[in-house]
């Protein structure tokens, strides 16, 4: 084996980590900026910038005649796996806390399996499987009591419909996670990535008009929408695009167990959210899994005759 093949796991395995701290970070920051924007118009902002800082660096590296060639399915594929569930959470986060918008964005992982599994049947296999149960356990033992601290906060229907909000983006990014498998495959992820804002920002711009504020938002709103245009969207989708490509979207996706984790640091850092022991203990079952699913921990098996 090559010194390069041997340090391809550890690559991916990094880019998973960093991935995640930005992810996390991503919450925080829209619920900053849809507070003063509204869901639509900080959504839209969030690709725009994006967009805007991804164009330049695809063009220095030559890669604009690839997106050319494969334009539609990267544009489609931005709605799915940017456009729809940016705005869903955008709207989520006006009613619940970072944490709690980025513990069910730990569901996507199981959207992502039985969507790959329908499209590729592309079945888990045991260790995985046995990682995933374990990661969605470590999220609904989190979420179950987020969730109930919420409802006797007096949050009601608005709570359930941010829930059913960031269900349906986590269903979204499934479903953007196998088609990029699936027609954009050996494409450059830096191309990817652009071509996915690009497609987000003309999904939303529209939207983005009709409902602009009356009142320009802050400059603590702005600032936020642009960290998170940057960081958290134009840097975090080459990791994520890049990820698919050298890992698989299974093992991409999930990268969405370890940003509750994050996110929970820096909601109580930035935000005043609290973290409990019970945080903590959800936080290490996750982990666990994210271990398992990803393959970083094997279930050993005992060689034959040993």
């Amino acid at each position: 084996m090559s010194a390069a093949a041997a340090r391809a796991p550890r690559s991916w395995l990094v880019d998973l980590v960093l991935l995640g701290a930005l992810w996390g970070a991503s919450f925080l920051f829209m619920r900053i900026g849809a507070a003063e924007f509204g869901a639509l118009p900080a959504a839209a902002v969030r690709v725009a910038v994006a967009m805007v800082f991804l164009i330049p660096l695809m063009m220095a590296r030559g890669h604009g005649a690839t997106l050319v060639r494969h334009w539609k399915p990267a544009l489609l594929i931005g709605v799915f796996n940017s456009g729809i569930p940016f705005a869903l959470f955008c709207f989520a986060l006006l009613t619940i806390n970072s944490g709690l918008a980025a513990v069910l964005n730990a569901t996507v992982p199981m959207f992502g399996a039985l969507v790959a599994w329908a499209w590729f049947k592309d079945r888990p296999d045991g260790a995985r499987l046995i990682g995933l149960v374990i990661g969605f356990a470590g999220v609904a033992m989190l979420a179950s009591r987020s969730a109930g601290l919420h409802a006797e906060a007096g949050g009601g229907n608005a709570a359930l419909w941010a829930v059913l909000a960031c269900l349906g983006a986590c269903v979204s990014y499934g479903i953007s996670a196998s088609a990029a498998r699936r027609y954009l495959g050996g494409i450059p992820a830096l191309a990817t990535a652009t071509g996915s804002q690009i497609g987000a920002t003309l999904f939303l711009a529209l939207p983005a008009i009709w409902f602009w504020p009356a009142q320009m938002p802050g400059l603590r709103a702005w600032l936020a929408l642009i960290a998170l245009g940057v960081a958290s969207t134009g840097i975090a989708y080459i990791l994520f695009f890049r990820l698919i490509e050298n890992a698989g979207p299974a093992r991409a996706l999930t990268v969405t167990f370890l940003v509750p984790v994050f996110a929970v640091f820096y909601g109580a850092v930035f935000l005043g959210e609290s973290i409990t022991q019970w945080m903590l203990l959800c936080a290490v079952v996750i982990v666990c899994g994210v271990a398992l699913s990803t393959g970083l921990v094997k279930l050993g098996r005992r060689a034959a005759g040993a």
